[in-house]
Parts: C-alpha cells; sequence; structure tokens
C-alpha cells in the first residue's frame, strides 16, 4: 500500500524527493514511433496476425524481453532498465534507461531500431519516421485494450474536438532530466517551456494525415490546442521568476481526476465531473483516500508542453527518422545541465509576451522555420539555440571510444535548420514532387531503414 497524502505539503516533498546531486544527474529518452502495413501505408492494428501484439510476442522470444499483460493480453515489455510500451493507436514506444551520456542512449536506440526493424520486417510492417499517422483516420485505427486508454478515450471527445486524434495518430519524443532542487528545478521548468516556440519549428515533423497534407508542419502540436485545455499547453506561470514546487502542485490540485489504480484495476473517475486531485486530497472517494502513487498517477495525466515529475519532461518535439531522434536528449542536455548555457538560452526567448508566446506557437506549427518573432525568422533562433547547446555539450566533454562529444548527435538537426527546412518541409516537398503523392513512395522514403543511423 502507497503512503497516504494528508496535506498540500505531502505534495511539495514528493518534488522535494526528485532532487538529485550534479554527479547523478541522468538523461532519460522517450521514443514513440509510427508503425504501418508496408503494403498500404495504413496503421499496423494491435491485434491479429503481423499487428502489433504479434510484434511484442516475437521481440519477447527473439531478445529476451519480459511481457507484461493486462487481462490476458500482452501490452509491453520490459527489460533490466528500459521498457517498450504501447501508445493508444498501436504508436510503439522505447522508454529508455537513465543514461549518463547521449552515447549510452545511442547505444540503447540504436540496437532498440536494429530489433524492432528485423522483427517488422517478417511480419509486413514498416517504421516511419514521421510524427503522425500519415493515411489512418481515426475511426480505422484500434483502440489499444488497456483499460486506462478506454478510460480516456471518451472523455477526450467530451473536452476537444481533436484529443481522439492525439491518441490514435500522434507520435512524439520526450526527454527526462533532473534538477538539483526546486530553484534549479524551476529554473529548468521556465527555459524549457519558453523555448517551445522553436522546438516545435525545428522538430515539426507532422504534415501529412488522413492521406492527404492537412495545412501545419507540425499537426501533432495543433492537436495539443484542441484536446483538452484543463491539462495543456503552455503554462504562463511557470514562466515566472519567483515559480516554486508548490505553484506546480497549485496548479496540479485543480487538474480533474481520469481514475484511481486498486489492486491493477483501474476506477473511471471521468463519469463523476469535478474530481479534481485538491476535492480527493480533502475528502477522499468512497472509502479511499490519496495515496503517493495516486499522485504519482495523476502527474502523468497531465499533457502540459513540460511537466514536473520528480524530473523535468520535455514533450513538445514530434517523432523523427532514427537519425535525428537523439537531437533533443543532446539538445537539452547541453543547455539545462550547463548554467551559462541555461541563462543565454533563456536571453533568446525571455522578452516575448504571454500573448507573443502562444502566437509564435501557433505559427510554428503552421510554418515551421518560417515563423517570425518580430523580424527574427524562427530559423535564425533555432540555430542560435542549437549552437548553444552544442557548445554546452562540448563544455561537458563525456567522450565516446572516438573521442567525440555529444555535440556529433546535433550536427545533423544544425546542418537541416541552417538550410531552411525540418523535416516537415522536406516531407511536403517530397510528397509534392518526387513521391507524386504516391503512399508506396511515401513509405518507402519515411521507412525507419531507408534513413542512416549517426
Amino acid at each position: 500500500m502507497s503512503d497516504l497524502l494528508e496535506k498540500k505539503e505531502d505534495l511539495i516533498r514528493y518534488f522535494e524527493a526528485g532532487a538529485k546531486p550534479r554527479d547523478q544527474w541522468r538523461v532519460g529518452t522517450e521514443y514513440e514511433k509510427v508503425a504501418v502495413r508496408t503494403a498500404d501505408g495504413s496503421a499496423l492494428p494491435f491485434s491479429g496476425p503481423g499487428g502489433v501484439e504479434e510484434l511484442l510476442r516475437r521481440m519477447a522470444d527473439d531478445y529476451g524481453f519480459e511481457p507484461e499483460d493486462e487481462h490476458g493480453r500482452i501490452l509491453a515489455l520490459k527489460s533490466k532498465r528500459a521498457a517498450i510500451t504501447i501508445e493508444p493507436g498501436g504508436q510503439i514506444e522505447l522508454s529508455g534507461e537513465q543514461c549518463d551520456t547521449i552515447h549510452c542512449a545511442h547505444h540503447e536506440f540504436a540496437e532498440h531500431v536494429d530489433q524492432l526493424v528485423e522483427v517488422t520486417g517478417k511480419i509486413g510492417a514498416t517504421l516511419l519516421g514521421l510524427g503522425m499517422q500519415p493515411v489512418s483516420r481515426i475511426d480505422q485505427i484500434e483502440l489499444l485494450p488497456k483499460a486506462r486508454y478506454h478510460i480516456m478515450y471518451p472523455y477526450m471527445a467530451r473536452k476537444g474536438r481533436l484529443g481522439q486524434r492525439m491518441m490514435k495518430q500522434t507520435a512524439g519524443v520526450q526527454a527526462n532530466l533532473d534538477y538539483s532542487g526546486e530553484r534549479d528545478a524551476m529554473r529548468k521548468l521556465r527555459v524549457s517551456m519558453g523555448i517551445v516556440p522553436i522546438l516545435y519549428a525545428i522538430f515539426a515533423n507532422s504534415p501529412l494525415s488522413d492521406g492527404s497534407l492537412n495545412g501545419y508542419q507540425s499537426f501533432r502540436g495543433h492537436i495539443w490546442t484542441d484536446t483538452d485545455n484543463d491539462r495543456s499547453g503552455t503554462l504562463e506561470f511557470a514562466l515566472g521568476e519567483d515559480c516554486s514546487f508548490e505553484e506546480y502542485a497549485e496548479y496540479a490540485l485543480d487538474v480533474p481526476m481520469y481514475f484511481l489504480v486498486r489492486n491493477h484495476e483501474y476506477v473511471d473517475l471521468t463519469r463523476r465531473p469535478g474530481i479534481t486531485f485538491r476535492k480527493y486530497l480533502e475528502q477522499g472517494f468512497g472509502k479511499e483516500r490519496a495515496t503517493v502513487e495516486d499522485w504519482t498517477n495523476h502527474l502523468t495525466t497531465i499533457f502540459t508542453e513540460v511537466r514536473l515529475k520528480r524530473y523535468i519532461e520535455i514533450r513538445t518535439p514530434d517523432s523523427q527518422p532514427p537519425g535525428y531522434m537523439l537531437a533533443l536528449p543532446a539538445l537539452l542536455k547541453g543547455i539545462l545541465y550547463s548554467d551559462d548555457c541555461l541563462a543565454a538560452a533563456w536571453d533568446l526567448v525571455k522578452r516575448w509576451s504571454f500573448g507573443e508566446r502562444l502566437e509564435l506557437t501557433d505559427q510554428a506549427h503552421k510554418i515551421g522555420l518560417e515563423a517570425r518573432a518580430g523580424r527574427i525568422r524562427m530559423q535564425e533562433l533555432g540555430t542560435e539555440l542549437l549552437a548553444i547547446a552544442a557548445q554546452g555539450l562540448e563544455r561537458q566533454k563525456a567522450l565516446n571510444k572516438r573521442g567525440d562529444d555529444e555535440s556529433i548527435y546535433l550536427l545533423r538537426l544544425m546542418d537541416l535548420v541552417r538550410s531552411g527546412h525540418s523535416q516537415a518541409s522536406l516531407v511536403i516537398s517530397r510528397w509534392k514532387g518526387e513521391w507524386n503523392y504516391d503512399v508506396s513512395r511515401l513509405v518507402a522514403g519515411c521507412a525507419y531503414d531507408a534513413e542512416p543511423f549517426v
């Protein structure tokens, strides 16, 4: 039984317990990937022959993962240091180990990609380096048979127009970074939240959905603006100089709850509107009283661009081709783990009002690197942000066996941004040009095994 929570101070202590000394800081990365049928580009179903569940069985058999099931269905795989989980629409996610360097993350992700490419090839499936399912509509995509998602899915339809798309169609890449204490955590939260428009622009990669161009470079980013505004978006208070654990706890207390978990079963709270964590902490729910595990689960249902747990989780970027996936953790390690680089990144974005930030984010969703902050193009800001991150990584001097520091994981993205392109603009150009609106060419061009790795 998880420890009981009695007052707000217990929630604040939860965040305080996440603090680590600098020599224990690590980086964790979560990589979501779109899987399709090779033959027609349609979303790979979860069930049935050649589906995601068969993929998980084969991964367990071939590579020694331990299957995790729910009501007899295999929904995840575990290894000693990492996990493979499945998102609501069958997106395949690696929740990577906590790595001390990006070189460690590279080794892990490269092995994961090799294994997945091998297994998907046996079942007629392909992984695509895109941030969104390009062909299948949401009613054509099977919802994962996981109780959590069957609570969330109907609720999403009541809270926004695009939430069900978010669940079934989108894929992102996320990075988790440590903090030394409250002041450090809030500074990292503020800077990460501040650079959100730039991150959307340089990592935009979801211009195709439902079989055609959707009018956005990051449609995935736009989807989050109409998913569930009770728990999504950029937090204005988090951009303040005096933001605190208490202020974040106050925010999270007023987010409506999705569920409780008792005896490995989900208790649906969405049919009882208005049950915030604050109300639950004060009054309980029936015989149930708030626990640390409940708070931990509740924090996972907050979908802001950056969120606070016992670490800082940056959730903004679209999923990328494999050779660009490690650019996100590298960028953030370079900035957030170097004090002067953290200050330099904040200097890039600190003058924007909150309204300007929202407008810039919307522009970045639509036109990516062409978006402008006044006279400055997002391409210029992206180039500068990447240069700051590279400098931070060079100073950190974490070398691989060849003597390379971690800035090598930024080089391809730096070249791309300098050229004025994102993955989205390349896909749009190729879709209209050499692919000639042909899904089979799209699948071949975006396939994981078609893209060279770092």
